[in-house]
Parts: structure tokens; sequence; C-alpha cells
């Protein structure tokens, strides 16, 4: 189970998609960058078109801009698929390169694939699917690890599909009718155990790409609140401050697609990271990860060697007789910090110095 904490790393998810065109080489070098770059999944997409895209489907605006509106969504949907041999093919080289395969399917026949022939411990439901209750169902009836996105849904929306999950987890059956037993299951002491046990949820604004003010990264911890799970970000934005940014509010999983060349055809390529900024998103992750410590307020090992140097002692700010007092005039704080703490500024005021003092000379512990 994919959990967040100050001692675990968050997961990265190099999302290919559709990014390779169709093409298997494309995909397997995808596969090659993923793994260079230091992510820990790569991410495809598995689907049949025509089982999932009706012929009369309008093309998103995003990829008319990309596309044109010449082919319809079908049509271009058809030129990125992959076939059943060519995912033996990527998850074999996966294991090659020591990354993780995973795939988000978006048709049954595809989601049993994944889990039945290619025998996938983790399972990633894209966000178009979060009301497709019949492909939630199956997936939680898989008993795998589901990823699930949450873009273009409200709060509600994202605990209705986590009732139908439940419902999955803990009963093999097919509910008859439409009722209250998602919820029920949701609500139940085993159904939050299985979820707390095998699901993730990802924040995602489902735009390609997606405007900074349309992210609402504190989204994350609204949805970590209401449903205790481990909470992470799949975005669409241009660049790395987003992903950088939910690392460091807490992202359990960092999802970022990514392109061989941005200048390919294809609906997602402009919106994509290439190779240099996947690397850099990767290890600046993990930079953040590094600095974001325990919580506990202390002097970092590397500090103590600097406490005598830069903080301040007791001075004399002009020549002190001995017997005079010290006052505001004549007493100052100054580096380094070897002798009298400045924090015993107020304790000397009013008292008599025991010894004379030139300026600029520090103040020793005084008997009076």
């Amino acid at each position: 189970m994919i959990q967040k904490d100050i001692h675990k790393k968050t997961i990265i998810i190099a999302e290919a998609g559709v990014n390779h065109n169709g093409s298997l080489d494309r995909a397997l070098k995808m596969i090659d960058v993923a793994a260079e770059a230091g992510a820990d999944i790569i991410k495809f997409q598995t689907f049949n078109a025509k089982q999932v895209i009706g012929q009369k489907t309008p093309k998103a605006d995003y990829q008319v801009r990309s596309t044109g509106d010449v082919e319809s969504m079908l049509e271009m949907a058809q030129k990125l698929e992959l076939n059943n041999d060519a995912h033996y093919s990527l998850v074999h080289h996966c294991k090659e390169q020591g990354i993780e395969f995973l795939s988000s399917p978006f048709d049954m026949q595809s989601l049993q694939f994944l889990v039945g022939n290619l025998k996938l411990e983790k399972i990633k439901i894209g966000s178009g699917e979060i009301t497709n209750f019949p492909m939630l169902l199956s997936a939680a009836h898989s008993g795998k690890e589901l990823i699930l996105s949450s873009g273009m849904s409200t709060l509600g929306e994202v605990e209705a599909a986590l009732g139908v999950i439940a419902y999955g987890f803990i009963n093999k059956n097919t509910p008859s009718e439409d009722s209250n037993i998602f919820m029920e299951s949701f609500s139940s002491s085993e159904g939050q155990d299985a979820l707390c046990r095998r699901v993730s949820l990802l924040h995602c604004t489902t735009e390609y790409p997606s405007d900074f003010e349309d992210v609402n990264l504190r989204v994350m911890d609204t949805m970590r609140e209401a449903f205790g799970l481990p909470v992470g970000l799949s975005d669409h934005t241009l660049g790395i401050a987003v992903p950088i940014a939910a690392v460091a509010r807490g992202a359990a999983i960092i999802e970022k697609h990514f392109t061989l060349d941005k200048n390919l055809e294809g609906p997602d390529h402009t919106a994509s990271l290439d190779p240099d900024e996947l690397c850099t998103m990767v290890r600046s992750i993990r930079e953040v990860e590094q600095s974001l410590g325990k919580g506990v307020k202390y002097p970092a090992p590397v500090e103590k060697k600097n406490v005598l140097i830069v903080r301040r002692s007791l001075v004399a700010a002009c020549k002190i007789k001995k017997g005079e007092q010290f006052t505001l005039n004549n007493l100052t704080t100054k580096r380094p910090g070897v002798g009298v703490p400045a924090t015993h500024y107020w304790k000397y005021l009013g008292k008599m110095s025991d010894r004379n003092y030139q300026e600029d000379e520090q103040i020793v512990n005084n008997s009076e």
C-alpha cells in the first residue's frame, strides 16, 4: 500500500500515456528515459478505442488544439493503441530497466488483460472512469491495489466511487440494483479497512495544460482529511513547480506526463515534460524530500559549529571602570558568543562592574 509519511519517499510516476503515438519502439525508448530519470513507475494506457469511444464523440478542446479537427476522437485514439504483444514487450523491458510497469485500463477487456494476463499488482483508474461504476466494481473485484484519479469530480463523487470500490473489495457478487449498499460498504469497518490497505487518491485538474490558478493544491489536504487515504497529484501544468510544491505539501504520489519530443504529433506532447525536464523534476523532488525533515525544531548537527561564532556575548560599549554600574549606554552585545550570553543582558543592567573594561572588551562573569 502506498503511504506517505516522513520516512517514505514520494512515488514518482512518469506518465508515458499515449505519447508513444502507437509505436512500440518509441514506447520502449520512453521506458529507458523514465528509468534513467529515476522515476519509480512508468505508466501507459491500455484500451480498445472502439470499446471506449463512440463514433460521434467530439474531441476535447485541447485535443483539437494539438491535433486539429479533421479526424474524430475515435480515429485519433485508434492510431494510439498498443496491442497485447506490445504490452508483454513493455513489461519485459521494464523489468530489465528496473522500473515498474503500470497502465490505466479504459475498458473491461483491457482491465482483465492487465490483471489476468500481465498480473499487475497495481491498476491506475483515470479520472474519466470515476463515475464508471461497472469498471470500478470490476477493478475492485480484482483485489489489486488501485490508484484513483479524481479530475473533474466533486468530493461527493469521489466518496461515491470509493463506496463502489469498498463494496467490490468486500463483496464478490454484483448488486442486483442500485441501492445504498455501496455507501453502507464505504461506512463499514471492513470496507474502510480494505480502502486503507489498497487505495490511493490523486488530485487532478483535467485540462492539458492546466493553468496554475486551476490547480487548487489544497484539495489534497481536504481529500486526505475526508477519506484518510494517501493522496497525491496527477499534474498537467507546464513545468515542474506544481509537482514540487505538491511534494512539500505531503503528496504520496506524483504523476506527470513526459514525451521524447514535444514537437511530435499527438494530443498530449505539448503539455508534457521532455526528458531533461523529467530528470530535473525527479531530482528536485528528491531534494525537497530530503529538506522536509521530521518537524522537530532543533539545531542541525552542521549548525553547531556556528553557534559560538554568530551568537552574541555581552560587550563593553565604552570604557567601564570598576564599581561603575552597567547601563544601557555602556553595555551592548557583539559576536562571538563565547562570553556571557546576550540573554543575560537585563540581568547585568544596574549591577556594579567588579573590574575595569576597555571598549569592545567582552564582559566576564560578574560577582556583584
